[in-house]
């Protein structure tokens, strides 16, 4: 019923920057928060950054000062601005959205996930 969609990953060298997108799409009421999420092989999701449905952020510890997440709510779209990448930031991106559906059905939804890796 509800899809999410990313966009914008790929390859970049150390100190660039990339922009994630995540559009979400189906039978959506509304949409509370939205966030970011990164895992590289054998290890746990970890936060990167969330948006709430008014607007306030919260950045994880290690990409602050660097990452900004925004949304359009007019779009249902998240988006993750990543500055001055480190070799550290490479890993699967995920979005994930809390979604009301028109029929009023409450859950989680995760996008598919994309690649960011950063190297020389």
């Amino acid at each position: 019923q509800v899809q999410l969609v990313q966009s914008g990953g790929g390859l970049v060298q150390p100190g660039g920057s990339l922009r994630l997108s995540c559009a979400a799409s189906g039978s959506i009421r509304s949409i509370n928060a939205m966030g970011w999420y990164r895992q590289v092989p054998e290890k746990e999701r970890e936060l990167v950054a969330t948006i709430s449905s008014d607007g306030n952020t919260n950045i994880g510890y290690s990409v602050r000062g660097r990452f900004t997440i925004s949304r359009d709510n007019a779009k249902n779209t998240v988006y993750l601005q990543m500055n001055s990448l480190k070799p550290e930031d490479t890993a699967v991106y995920y979005c994930n959205f809390g979604v009301l559906t028109t029929g009023w059905a409450r859950f989680t939804s995760w996008g598919q996930g994309i690649q960011v890796t950063v190297s020389s």
